[in-house]
Formats: C-alpha cells, sequence, structure tokens
C-alpha cells in the first residue's frame, strides 16, 4: 500500500536524526530515483520549474505510467509530488545543517552594550574611536595630532608660525574596482604634483590602498602589482555548499590574508609609524557587526605603539575592512574591559559607510576648541566606482534578482557617502575634489577580479591623472543610467 505524506515525512526527520549529510543524501536520492524514473529530465533540476499541482510543468515529459511507483521510494512520480519531496528535502536538509554550525565555530563573550567603548586591543588605549558613540575620542586625535607635527616641525630646525595647508584623502570601496584608485595615484604620482596627505582614509578596497596612498609614491610600485597581477585565486577559495553552510562564510579569504602577509610587512608598519610622529593621520573603518557601530581604526597610533601585537592587529584591521559579511569570513579581534577578556567580530567597513573623513561640524569643533587653524583645506575622494547608474537587463531568477538589488544598494549607500561628504566640505569650508569612473570607461569584465579588466581599469585612471586632471570639483546634479559594464551576465 502507498505511503501516505505524513508517513513519508516521518521518514524524512528520522534520517534527519541521522545527520545532515545523511538526510540530504537519502531524500535527495529518493527523489531524484522517482522523478527520473517518471519524468525526462528530473524537474527538481530545472530553473522553470514551480512545483504547481495545476498543471505540468513545460518541457518536461511525463511517464506514460504518471502513477507508477519506484519500490521504496514512497514519492509519487506525479510531478507535483516530486516538486514537494525536493522542497521539503531542501528545506530539512539546510535546517539541519545550520544548527550543528552553530555550535561548531566557538567564540568568546562579545563585549556588553555598556562597555562597547571602554574595550582595550592589544593592551593600549587611544587605538580607535567610536564615531557614533564618543566624538571626544575624535577631538583627541586631532590635537595629538597636531602636537607631534609642531613637534617635527620644531625638530626640523624650521621655525614654526602656523601649520601648513591640510590635505586629505578619502579612498572609498569597491571590490575590484579598486584598481581604479591605484591607477590614479600612479599616475598622479607620474604627474609630478602628487602631494603628501595630513590624513588619509580607507574603507574595504580603499583600506588595502590606503597605507601605501599613505607611504607615498615609494610605495607605487606594490600598488600597481597588486591592482594589475591578481585573479580571483588571489582573493579568495569558494566553499563547497556544506562546508559554506556548517562554517561563517561561503568563500575562504585565506589567500587574500596571505596578500596582505606579503605586502605589509614589518618595514611597511615601522615608516607607517615613522609618518605618525611627524603628525600625519591613517584612519581605516570596520563594522563591529556585535553592536552595529563603525569603528575608525588610528592605523599610525597602532604601528606606533611598541606592542608586540601591533603588526598583527594591523593586518587584521586591513582584512577585516575588506571581509565582506556572508561571503568571507568576519575578523574576530580579542580585546580587554578592566582586564577581562572578550572578543569583537568585525567585517567590512562598507556596511556602514563607503567613504568616510569628519563627521558634520567636526573642523569648526576643533576650532572652537582651539586645537588649530590652517590657512586651506583642501579634500580629495577617490570612487573605486561609479556615479551614474549602470544598465543591465535583469534576469527572471532569484540569484539575479538578488544580486542585481544588493549592488543598487551598496552603490546608492556609496554615491549618498559622496553627496555628503561634499556637502560637509562646503559647510566647513573645504575645497572639493571628487574622482570617478566615468561613463567613458566600458571594458567588459567577465567575471570578479578578471585581470584584464584591472589591468584596463588601472590603465585607464593612470592616463586620467597622468595626462590631464581627474577631478571633479562638484558631483553631477543629475544622473542618468551608462550602458552595462558586464554585457556577459545576465
Amino acid at each position: 500500500m502507498a505511503q501516505s505524506e505524513s508517513d513519508r515525512r516521518k521518514g524524512w526527520a528520522e534520517a534527519a536524526k541521522r545527520g545532515p549529510q545523511r538526510c540530504f543524501r537519502e531524500c535527495v536520492s529518493a527523489c531524484t530515483n522517482c522523478c527520473t524514473t517518471h519524468v525526462s529530465p528530473c524537474p527538481a533540476s530545472r530553473n522553470d520549474w514551480r512545483g504547481k499541482r495545476s498543471s505540468t510543468p513545460p518541457e518536461l515529459k511525463v511517464c506514460p505510467t504518471p502513477q507508477a511507483r519506484v519500490p521504496d521510494c514512497g514519492v509519487d512520480s506525479n510531478t507535483s509530488r516530486c516538486a514537494n519531496a525536493a522542497n521539503y528535502c531542501l528545506v530539512l536538509f539546510l535546517f539541519v545543517s545550520i544548527l550543528p554550525g552553530c555550535s561548531l565555530l566557538p567564540r568568546r563573550a562579545a563585549v556588553p552594550p555598556s562597555l562597547t567603548s571602554k574595550a582595550v586591543v592589544i593592551q593600549s588605549p587611544g587605538l580607535r574611536y567610536w564615531p557614533n558613540i564618543n566624538l571626544e575620542l575624535l577631538f583627541k586625535v586631532a590635537a595629538d595630532s597636531n602636537d607631534r607635527e609642531r613637534r617635527a616641525l620644531a625638530m626640523s630646525g624650521a621655525q614654526f608660525l602656523s601649520f601648513p595647508a591640510a590635505r586629505f584623502l578619502v579612498i572609498s570601496g569597491g571590490g575590484d574596482d579598486g584598481a581604479f584608485g591605484a591607477g590614479l595615484l600612479v599616475g598622479w604620482t607620474k604627474r609630478g604634483d602628487r602631494p603628501a596627505f595630513k590624513v588619509v582614509t580607507g574603507v574595504s578596497a580603499g583600506a588595502l590602498i590606503a597605507p601605501f596612498a599613505f607611504l607615498g609614491p615609494a610605495y607605487d610600485e606594490v600598488l600597481h602589482d597588486v591592482a594589475v597581477s591578481i585573479g580571483p585565486n588571489d582573493v579568495f577559495h569558494p566553499r563547497n555548499l556544506l562546508n559554506a553552510l556548517l562554517s561563517d562564510a561561503f568563500a575562504d579569504d585565506a589567500p587574500l590574508a596571505a596578500m596582505i602577509d606579503r605586502y605589509v610587512t614589518s618595514n611597511v608598519v615601522a615608516a607607517v609609524a615613522e609618518e605618525y610622529r611627524k603628525g600625519r593621520v591613517l584612519l581605516i573603518s570596520t563594522t563591529d557587526l556585535d553592536s552595529r557601530q563603525p569603528v575608525v581604526w588610528n592605523m599610525g597610533a597602532i604601528a606606533a605603539s611598541d606592542s608586540p601585537g601591533a603588526l598583527k592587529l594591523f593586518k587584521q584591521v586591513m582584512l577585516a575592512s575588506a571581509s565582506i559579511p556572508g561571503i568571507f569570513s568576519p575578523v574576530m579581534i580579542d580585546v580587554t574591559v578592566d582586564g577581562k577578556p572578550f572578543q569583537e567580530m568585525h567585517v567590512d567597513g562598507g556596511v556602514m559607510t563607503q567613504a568616510f573623513l569628519f563627521p558634520p561640524h567636526f573642523i569648526k569643533g576643533i576650532l572652537s576648541k582651539g586645537i588649530s587653524n590652517r590657512p586651506q583645506r583642501i579634500l580629495y575622494v577617490i570612487r573605486n566606482g561609479r556615479v551614474a547608474p549602470t544598465w543591465q537587463s535583469v534576469a527572471r531568477r532569484s540569484t539575479s534578482v538578488g544580486h542585481r538589488a544588493i549592488d543598487a544598494l551598496i552603490d546608492a549607500q556609496g554615491i549618498n557617502d559622496l553627496y555628503r561628504l561634499e556637502v560637509i566640505a562646503r559647510d566647513e569650508g573645504e575645497d572639493f575634489n571628487v574622482a570617478y569612473i566615468g561613463d567613458e570607461f566600458d571594458f567588459p569584465r567577465h567575471k570578479m577580479f578578471d585581470s584584464a579588466y584591472l589591468h584596463q581599469l588601472f590603465m585607464y585612471s593612470y592616463r586620467l591623472a597622468s595626462e590631464g586632471s581627474p577631478w571633479r570639483q562638484s558631483l553631477p546634479s543629475e544622473v542618468t543610467p551608462a550602458g552595462s559594464d558586464d554585457p556577459s551576465l545576465p
């Protein structure tokens, strides 16, 4: 006698108790055997299959004896029955896979919310600040920076009369479009008028560029090598579905960590520390997922801390700022509060902001506190991406729709960050300059970290900076969709 629906589901539940892998294997085997015997091809493998009881899916040839059953299969060969079986197997597999995963990746206790801003890393306070929680720490960063600059000028033998003009560089996130920022900086060196910056900030891909931009033209070769010679395997290794579900990310970022290890040496960190002592500031932003707060790290202070853990923390912050949540594993950073150990979970700084400098009215605030007064402040913003939306015909498929929507959300956030920076700069009396990928660049990208695309993008921005000026003094008031830069994708 045929099994009832409830009997079949009990059987699958019993399989679940024997472990997620075995459950998945048994469920899929049952459904696949049944479906492929009586329906060709198996509907569980077709994108256009919806499992509707009211109709047979198009392009499927149903067996002449649709009510026949395979021995021990327990699933009707009727298409809708197979649909229900596959759906149930998938949901059950995900459920039993995710639950064990929760216990496979242990971590220390997260910092309680009331203690967030009191957590200390590598036993050295003052290495970071929380812009949404405590701005007084940022005022202290500014005051200490000016004190160091004043001392450095005095030690050089120059008579200190007033601070020179301050130039700020902001490098945004942008994934593999970071090749744009790298090429622009190298081309700016070629042009011959690239300045030293008082403050450099970076987020995500910009965080990987920022230390080398901060150190100046001596590190242009690193920017060139990283931008034009990497491919997907130099950044991540995809995990299989089971490993991804049992882990905290769908890809292994060990290649990216290895690349940071290769280029961010003790000599690089020592050079950052030396510039920090001259009063210059390097800032990188991450996102603390536990508190849902942006965290800004004073990388020069980390480099100059003389702590045994400084080099490791420097690399951790760079990796965390570029760790796209869900794709790359979060970076777990050990902290203490009054000697008690905790652990913070940090991911891509772009979760909170794609580009940052100072909060509104900050410059007016430091002036009111008598911290500094400079004759001129000039802001340069590198947007590793476009400003105009890119047109693309989207396939009617869940992955395509979701991917396109997330891209739109990230782009909108990034562009809003640019407008915010422009408004603040105008309000604070700063000169504003912005560079971004223009519509004239239309080289196709066939995959993420496509080597040919990276090379062409690097050379495009290199020519912009070396042969002319990539800078615009304002963002466009209106933008229209540009043609697709990725015609190979639906």
